[in-house]
């Protein structure tokens, strides 16, 4: 594992975009497609404005599959994963657009869900997961303690307290109980099995869980400390991110 620091999330969307645009390039001229995973929220905002302003990205190559998404709540509810994958990814990459793409429907049945986009999951290797990281650690949805064992591609899981009031924290919602409770979820193994993992993750109030993933033991507790486990991860950081962690964890 990799951990790179920059001054500003501008910087660090950029440099991550970079990273990330190459590697997809390469899957598409060695095996004629790309296929990724796509993260949410506002850490990732810089990071996908640059990766859609890439030249010679061919989006028509590219097969997208969803992270995350809370069970019940509508498409068109402004916190919605499949909304902001639309608006902010999906749509943005031309008329053509992305070869196929595989939201997580959180208004069906979940566990239906979780084992129709697994077993297409499932068909392919992934070339590369962006991916961040929590308030509280979790990665995707997968609160402390995370399931780190689960064969299962995606999961239906409990959302914990400190979760819900990032999202509020966030202004997706306006108040804890509007959160909702329950979320689909990728699971942790499923995320490494990623041929490369590109964690994007800025802003200084992810400082404790930045440090706690990856100065402290590989843990289900910091659930995001797995990602040093794998042999082909990126973690991009800006300073505030990176605040508390020890000179000698950054690689530079």
């Amino acid at each position: 594992m990799i951990l790179k620091v920059f001054a500003d999330k501008i910087q660090l969307g950029q440099a991550a975009a970079e990273q990330a645009a190459q590697t997809i390039k390469e899957s598409i001229a060695e095996r004629g497609q790309a296929r990724i995973i796509a993260a949410t929220g506002m850490s990732q905002f810089e990071f996908l404005n640059a990766l859609i302003a890439t030249p010679g990205i061919d989006w028509t190559k590219v097969e997208m599959f969803h992270l995350d998404e809370y069970v019940g709540l509508p498409i068109s509810h402004p916190a919605s994963f499949r909304k902001y994958l639309l608006e902010r990814f999906i749509q943005p990459t031309g008329p053509a657009g992305l070869a196929n793409h595989h939201l997580l429907d959180g208004e069906s049945d979940p566990r239906e869900v979780c084992r129709t986009v697994g077993a297409l999951i499932s068909a392919a290797p992934i070339d590369v997961a962006f991916v961040g990281i929590g308030e509280n650690g979790h990665l995707a949805f997968n609160d402390p303690p995370a399931d780190f064992e689960t064969e299962e591609p995606y999961l239906v899981v409990t959302l914990d307290e400190a979760c819900r009031r990032q999202q509020v924290g966030e202004g997706w919602f306006a108040g804890l109980d509007d959160v909702p409770k329950q979320a689909i979820s990728m699971s942790v193994k499923q995320i490494l099995k990623a041929r490369e993992i590109i964690c994007i993750v800025p802003d200084a109030r992810k400082a404790e869980a930045v440090h706690n993933c990856f100065e402290l033991e590989i843990s289900p507790l910091y659930p995001a400390s797995i990602l040093r486990t794998h042999p082909n991860t990126t973690v991009y950081l800006d300073h505030p991110g990176a605040s508390l962690l020890k000179a000698e964890t950054i690689t530079k």
